[in-house]
């Protein structure tokens, strides 16, 4: 009889794997094609009667070469999500008005049956009776906007326009095409998608839809104003600017307050923060008494390595108090409770992004939805509370928080999921060289063997102050997909493990992160499943830039991509946008020198011996093509194996979605060519 049992068991057991490989055989490995059918949720919004969910959904056409951004709608407790807006035109910012009869966004499109109208082509703001009908356009800036919010009322907007320039205000469209010369006197006169920079500033205006009263400019002057936030009662307006004498000098931005019916342009403002350093992200108490921001109280010296602190001040001004004070992670996005009791925040820790909270007289944080995921955005409304979260093997997706558990609100990407085998990744820890912990993700290949040896990718990760995640990485899964194990380090300099960490790198880049990802490489390698003799790495913008470390001082990898670096450092003062960073991490190049050619890569550049694939934005102004450019220049002329790919009209990220699917395909293919010995991709030219 127990013979018996056993035996049963053992076919029942054989039947469901049968059956769970039959269903696992029905999916497939992730293509390059697949990253154009992934939607992008974003901005959501929850309507003022909690019965409704608003965000946004880009997705990509290959055919047209574009991507669309449209408005959704999904019931707040799950059901069939509404199309908002249509097809054939992006729309953004997603908003209700506060009696949730109207939901608004801006969009670049003109009214059916209208006549041509001088801003057609310029964003406005416009609105959807949720009774039905077609969207109407609430505002007729020629310069179009960029911003708004509703007042709390709903008889106002308040919009972000940018000056405009004489050519805009006349009635000659073709004048408008016309090129004309960039005259330029700022300090900071680049910005990557910008382009060169003038002294045409945005700011803030208070409009009455259907009205024929033009909107009313509330801020001017030679500053730039941004993030603004209705009071509670729509008296006042909280917003961000760097007022100084010379805003392109700092990183200093403060908040300040304008009165909503200001009527000198805002020659008369209320200064609420004076710290030196950057406060922003402000966001009223519900009794409008009080202020939450996210500041930052590190000297100006660590720059970007510094970490954001969450701070509470009275509307009225005084001394802000620091809410978390001990808490040595960056915060993100402030929200007040329903109750003004406590602020909500995104908290960045250890490749998390968890929603957590806070006292507003500060003490413990108090998560209240953790775990290895990555909340990449949340709304919360009354007793509602919406998070766009993702893990390593779930696409992002929108879900209502149900006392701590997540249900899911949207299901935009389970149709191709369903169709997906995707590859597991396991978060590690090792010891780099003089003992400091380094977290990482592993990714390894569909059907992985531990008993078999595989290449292995090191993959960098841009910023340097940035971190992997638990969230879903498509550039992982395809290379797993075609056989590569994926090494995803977090080493000194990235965020999520406190400032010593991420400052660890200053004016030292290419020393202790180098030592940090080699040590990863290393410790796989030691767990036997990884052929030391099949290594490649690659990255984009700082990932690039730690490649090219990595190129210069080992020759263990067999193939190399430096997407969007830098080299030859002194090459970018003045030619991109950082000169800020530069003079602050390492002094004017002409006066320091030798801080600047300490880590430049570019001095080592006949030290690489791995054949590398140079790859970037021909508009980029982040980090130029200049430098892969002179990088390509050295090693060709240097006999190395190497090639230069340049992407026209392309900025620091490759937005067209055929320069996308060709960057992944010229990927697999350096990669399967100078590490698996795989004849390239003839159709890549």
């Amino acid at each position: 009889m127990k013979n018996g049992i056993n035996i049963g068991f053992a076919l029942i057991f054989l039947l469901t794997s049968s059956n769970s490989l039959a269903a696992q055989n029905t999916k497939r490995a992730l293509k390059v094609d697949d990253l154009f059918a992934i939607n992008k949720i974003a901005e959501p919004q929850i309507s003022p009667d909690e019965k409704w969910v608003a965000y946004t959904i880009t997705s990509s056409d290959l055919t047209k070469d574009k991507s669309e951004t449209r408005v959704w709608m999904s019931p707040a407790k799950g059901g069939d999500a509404l199309p908002m807006t249509a097809k054939g035109y992006s729309a953004s910012e997603p908003r209700f008005s506060p009696d949730g009869k109207y939901l608004s966004f801006i969009a670049k499109r003109s009214e059916s049956g209208d006549d041509k109208k001088d801003s057609e082509d310029k964003p406005q703001v416009w609105a959807l009776n949720r009774l039905g009908g077609e969207a109407q356009q609430l505002t007729s800036v020629k310069q179009g906007v960029s911003g708004y919010e509703w007042s709390p009322d709903g008889k106002q907007l308040l919009l972000l326009i940018k000056d405009p320039q004489p050519f805009e205000l006349t009635e000659d469209k073709e004048d408008d095409k016309k090129p004309r010369p960039h005259v330029i006197d700022r300090l900071q006169f680049k910005l990557d998608y910008e382009g060169y920079l003038d002294r045409y500033r945005s700011h803030l205006y208070v409009y009455t839809p259907h009205s024929d009263i033009a909107p009313r400019q509330i801020t001017s002057g030679d500053f730039d104003d941004s993030q603004p936030a209705w009071s509670p009662d729509g008296k006042s307006i909280a917003f961000v600017s760097n007022r100084t004498n010379e805003p392109d000098s700092n990183a200093n931005t403060d908040i300040w307050i304008v009165s909503a019916d200001n009527t000198d342009k805002g020659a008369t403002l209320f200064q609420l923060t004076t710290n030196p350093r950057e406060d922003d992200s402000p966001v009223w108490s519900p009794d409008g008494k009080s202020i939450a921001y996210s500041t930052i109280t590190a000297s100006q010296k660590l720059m970007w390595y510094a970490t954001n602190e969450l701070a509470l001040v009275s509307a009225k001004g005084g001394e802000a108090s620091l809410l978390t004070p001990e808490l040595d992670r960056n915060i993100i996005q402030p929200t007040f409770s329903a109750d003004g009791r406590q602020v909500f925040f995104v908290l960045e820790d250890s490749g998390e992004q968890n929603l957590a909270s806070v006292s507003v007289k500060g003490g413990s944080i108090k998560q209240h939805v953790k775990g290895e995921m990555e909340i990449e955005a949340y709304a919360m409304h009354g007793k509602t509370t919406v998070v766009l979260s993702s893990k390593r093997e779930q696409m992002a997706e929108l879900y209502t928080v149900d006392s701590a558990k997540l249900v899911p609100l949207t299901t935009t990407n389970q149709a191709l999921m369903a169709q997906l085998n995707l590859a597991t990744t396991e978060n590690i820890h090792y010891k780099s060289a003089d003992g400091t912990e380094i977290e990482a993700f592993v990714t390894k290949p569909l059907g992985f063997n531990p008993a078999m040896q595989y290449p292995l990718i090191l993959h960098p990760h841009g910023g340097p102050v940035a971190q992997y995640s638990f969230a879903f990485n498509f550039q992982a899964q395809l290379l797993a997909a075609n056989g590569y194990v994926v090494l995803q380090p977090n080493p000194r300099g990235s965020s999520g493990y406190g400032q010593d960490f991420s400052q660890a790198i200053f004016a030292d880049w290419g020393n202790l992160d180098f030592q940090d990802v080699m040590a990863g490489v290393d410790y796989l390698v030691a767990q036997g499943y990884v052929d030391a003799d099949k290594l490649g790495v690659g990255g984009w913008s700082y990932g690039g830039i730690l490649t090219n470390y990595v190129i210069t001082k080992s020759t263990r990898f067999k193939a190399a991509i430096s997407g969007a670096s830098e080299a030859l450092m002194r090459s970018n003062y003045g030619h991109d946008q950082y000169q800020q960073g530069w003079e602050i991490e390492l002094g004017l190049p002409w006066e320091n020198a030798a801080a600047w050619e300490k880590i430049s890569s570019f001095n080592d550049v006949a030290k690489i011996t791995t054949p590398t694939l140079w790859m970037g934005g021909g508009s980029d102004w982040n980090v130029p093509i200049l430098n892969s450019e002179q990088m390509y220049q050295a090693m060709k002329r240097l006999g190395r194996q190497t090639q230069l790919v340049v992407y026209p009209g392309e900025f620091h990220g490759i937005n067209r979605p055929t320069f996308q699917k060709d960057r992944f395909e010229r990927y697999l293919s350096w990669y399967n060519q100078y590490i698996k010995g795989i004849a390239p991709d003839s159709t890549l030219h």
